[in-house]
């Protein structure tokens, strides 16, 4: 941005534009140029706000874009990292960087939950905080285009506060996860083998939720078995 052109913005703001202004160039190492996007990135649907048409406006479109430019990159740089490993290696790898647990504390690390404009309490909404994160990084690939973008998710946040060798030497225990989950909303968690083949010796696990039938797992080690019926139920319930 020339000097020009950031003059014409900071004297054409107001005061609330020009402290989004601040914080935004202390978060992202650039200012930004079309600043309705990342106004647009802090408005959460609680707010409520209509545009012309009756259109709601909120951060949800840019928080769609977001995710999708995030998974490339994070895919692209963990394709690069590990040439050696499979493709479920790496879309683990991939979703555990952005779970929504883990996008929600990358969003409070580097301050998204302050600047996020909302009328409802973060209970309300479990994921607020990391879809303004995905929506943060819209706004970013319209403002500026993908490689910046590539850049700021990168150096400023996968170098800074993603740690890629503790991740890749942690293993999930998933049952854990649901077990817990389970305990503290007060659910009925049980996990049932249900059949054995003779043949191949996989066993085929299911985890029932509440008398219901969430989820099944193959393998031929039956706690393997229940550590992917866990991991998919536990990606419906978006505990991942």
């Amino acid at each position: 941005m020339s000097l020009k052109t950031l003059f014409r913005l900071l004297f054409s703001a107001d005061a609330q534009e020009k402290k989004l202004i601040r914080s935004l160039r202390y978060l992202l190492g650039f200012y930004p140029e079309n600043i309705s996007v990342y106004k647009l990135a802090f408005s959460h649907r609680s707010l409520s706000l209509e545009a012309e048409g009756g259109i709601r406006l909120s951060n949800e479109r840019l928080e769609y874009l977001g995710d999708a430019v995030l998974g490339a990159v994070v895919a692209d740089l963990l394709f690069k990292k590990f040439p050696l490993r499979d493709e479920g290696f790496l879309t683990e790898m991939r979703s555990r960087i952005v779970s929504r647990e883990n996008l929600k504390n990358l969003a409070v690390k580097i301050g998204v939950d302050e600047l996020l404009q909302k009328d409802a309490s973060p209970g309300s909404y479990r994921s607020m905080y990391g879809d303004a994160f995905e929506a943060l990084i819209g706004a970013i690939y319209l403002d500026k285009g993908y490689a910046v973008t590539q850049k700021f998710i990168l150096h400023r946040i996968i170098r800074i506060h993603v740690d890629l060798n503790e991740i890749e030497s942690t293993e999930k225990n998933f049952k854990s996860m649901i077990l817990n989950w389970g305990q503290k909303e007060k659910h009925s968690i049980v996990f049932e083998t249900i059949e054995e083949d003779q043949k191949t010796r996989q066993i085929k696990v299911r985890l029932i939720i509440d008398d219901k039938e969430a989820a099944t797992g193959i393998d031929f080690v039956k706690k393997k078995a229940e550590q992917i019926a866990a991991e998919k139920a536990c990606k419906d319930l978006g505990l991942i």
